[in-house]
């Protein structure tokens, strides 16, 4: 795969990466992605009847690792138009994700997730905008 060639291709490549990682994690071990968004895990044998818990944490799993991949291509491909999408969208899944924490339907470390998605919006933002201040054709360390 092609390194990224732009500031925000790097942030989104990174995004992707741990997106696409995150996602086999959650595939692979449920109950460790879980604990790391600061859900309490259960057994199989302690769920209620009709408690989908698993299943949601594969379909949103699988839906990261694809998600990872989406970024990973954008990143390598240097599609400008999806950096910026990607920017604001990951601020709106900030703003939702703190309101699931302040209307008590996820847990207080579930701001991690939150401040991730934001700063992470917010630092591709940041990226955008220097890469636009910089003069057509300027490279810096490899990245233009």
């Amino acid at each position: 795969m092609k390194l990224p060639r732009s500031a925000p291709g790097w942030t989104v490549a990174v995004f992707g990466a741990m997106a696409l990682l995150l996602g086999a994690v959650g595939l692979v071990a449920p109950d460790v992605l879980l604990g790391l968004l600061g859900f309490e895990q259960l057994s199989p044998a302690e769920r209620a009847p009709g408690d989908h818990t698993r299943t949601f944490m594969a379909a949103s799993s699988m839906a990261s690792l694809n998600m990872g991949v989406y970024y990973l291509l954008a990143a390598a491909t240097d599609w400008q138009p999806f950096f910026s999408f990607s920017a604001v969208f990951r601020l709106l899944t900030f703003t939702v994700f703190t309101l699931l924490v302040v209307f008590d339907v996820a847990p207080l470390r579930f701001l991690g997730v939150a401040f991730w998605e934001g700063l992470g919006g917010l630092v591709t933002g940041a990226a955008i905008w220097w890469d636009r201040r910089r003069p057509a054709g300027a490279v810096t360390d490899g990245v233009r």
